[in-house]
């Protein structure tokens, strides 16, 4: 039966001494050392009883472990549930639950908070910290540095990511060892990648541009990447001499351009800069290429599709546009309320089918087959027109789903969190434009009659709830909320009022 996802990715490099990782402090580790560190977390993982299908979350910082431990569950046959750094024990609390996760990884820092949560959920918690230390590394040394690969079809899960929607609880998105695999070996085509790549990966690993775009890429071309820990712009431009491609989220741009030290001369060994996450405005597009020579090409993805579209390599990249459909990805525009095709031009909902296209919602069917129709085209929720000449324009959400540099965010969950105030009547949370992050987060709030509600106490309780990329950039107290004849609160009138709040 073999295993589709580490055979593709991972077996190939069996015996590889090629660099696979290079890091910041001048440490290099090739493939096969990393194979061998990831055979012993798989080893481990059976040793402590975790059998194919289990889940095993992971709250840890980016690490060369943290990336080994991705491959271990690969080989193993586990479903990895990578969670944002940031997220609070409340909310990796539900993540951990609903998921059933059977092995909990976090930094040590977050032992003591997370040793309730492991204990009701009866799951094991183990340590990885970001310098590599920890209990996991610990058990694992001692382990076999060859495993016996797990044999698993393309239709079991690899990976379990959450999503935020616009009503309920996160989603799980279930994606399979197909998904990631076929998706990878599709953008290696496009995009041209080689064994003399050498990708500059600055993206965090839990999210899937970091973890299922940049790193699988890197893995099905047999590339090399030097891996940061996280975006530090003084070491991006020391160690851009050294890449040949980059991975970004347009706030990574929008620095770079900032800083005289990046010119045209520092980058003209580059062979490709990738943008997404967030959209990529027009100025930074014609910024970056009268500054280095090089346009950007931008692409379409999500958490449940992994990438849809992307501008050409060869051809013209247009900005304000994704593209076209990626190989074996279908891609449409529908009417949103009869689903029927809508001609070239006019705005409609996007849909995808396609190899990439995930397996349902973890635990939801209601969910799933509200999204996923029967004939495989998934509803993406996004709005967009097709021009005559083919590329994909994404005008905007037919969800309040908010995208700040890179990363959803769920408005009723802030909302909650406002409501609860003292003196608040009512509060609405909506997304708008900003240079860096594509969207940031404004909060409005409506007191209750008499009332003068404490936004510096709000925003401290905002602080201890959700986690910092979901805080409000500012509140903003309004008499009352625009509403529509049906009582509805017309979001859309709000962020016209405040779409200019942090140009510039």
């Amino acid at each position: 039966m073999a295993n589709p996802l580490y055979d593709g990715l991972f077996g190939i490099h069996a015996g590889n001494v090629a660099p696979f990782l290079q890091l910041t402090d001048g440490r290099v580790i090739s493939y096969r050392d990393f194979l061998a560190s990831s055979a012993q977390i798989a080893n481990l993982t059976a040793e402590i009883g975790l059998n194919p299908g289990d889940r095993i979350a992971a709250q840890v910082e980016k690490s060369p472990q943290a990336l080994a431990l991705y491959a271990a569950c690969a080989q193993a046959g586990l479903v990895f549930l990578p969670l944002n750094t940031a997220y609070t024990v409340d909310e990796l609390s539900y993540f951990i639950e609903n998921s059933g996760a059977a092995l909990i990884v976090c930094d040590a820092r977050s032992e003591k908070s997370l040793t309730h949560v492991a204990q009701q959920q009866g799951a094991r918690l183990e340590t990885l910290n970001a310098d590599g230390t920890g209990t996991l590394p610990d058990l694992a040394r001692a382990m076999p540095e060859s495993f016996a690969t797990v044999d698993r079809g393309g239709d079991d899960l690899a990976a379990l990511l959450y999503t935020s929607g616009t009503t309920g609880r996160s989603k799980g998105a279930m994606l399979t060892q197909t998904n990631l695999l076929s998706n990878a070996q599709a953008l290696v085509g496009k995009w041209g990648f080689t064994a003399d790549d050498v990708l500059l990966h600055a993206l965090p690993i839990f999210h899937t541009h970091g973890l299922f775009v940049a790193t699988n890429v890197t893995l099905a071309a047999g590339s090399s990447m030097i891996f940061m820990p996280k975006f530090d712009l003084d070491q991006v431009i020391a160690s851009l001499p050294g890449a040949t491609a980059m991975m970004g989220v347009p706030t990574f741009y929008t620095r770079l351009l900032d800083d005289p030290r990046f010119t045209r001369e520092l980058v003209s060994h580059m062979r490709l800069f990738v943008s997404g996450s967030a959209p990529l405005l027009a100025e930074t597009h014609l910024q970056f290429e009268q500054r280095t020579g090089h346009r950007i090409l931008e692409r379409y993805g999500m958490t449940e599709t992994n990438m849809n579209t992307s501008n050409p390599y060869d051809g013209e990249r247009r900005a304000g546009t994704v593209g076209f459909a990626l190989p074996g990805v279908e891609l449409k525009i529908t009417n949103p309320d009869t689903g029927e095709t809508l001609p070239d031009g006019e705005v409609g909902q996007i849909e995808v089918r396609g190899p990439n296209v995930f397996k349902g919602y973890w635990q939801m069917p209601e969910k799933t087959a509200a999204e996923l129709r029967e004939d495989g085209f998934f509803i993406t929720g996004d709005l967009g027109r097709i021009d005559e000449d083919g590329y994909l324009h994404i005008v905007g959400r037919n969800k309040d789903l908010i995208i700040s540099g890179g990363y959803n965010i769920y408005p009723k969950e802030i909302e909650l969190v406002l409501d609860d105030q003292p003196g608040v009547l009512e509060s609405a949370v909506i997304g708008v434009p900003h240079p860096d992050f594509g969207e940031t987060v404004l909060g409005v709030i409506v007191p209750e009659n008499g009332a003068t509600p404490d936004t510096d106490a709000m925003m401290e309780a905002v602080r201890g709830s959700l986690a910092r990329f979901k805080h409000p950039r500012k509140l903003v107290v309004l008499d009352e909320l625009p509403r529509n004849t049906m009582g509805k609160v017309q979001k859309n009138i709000l962020r016209a009022q405040y779409q200019k709040m942090f140009a510039g």
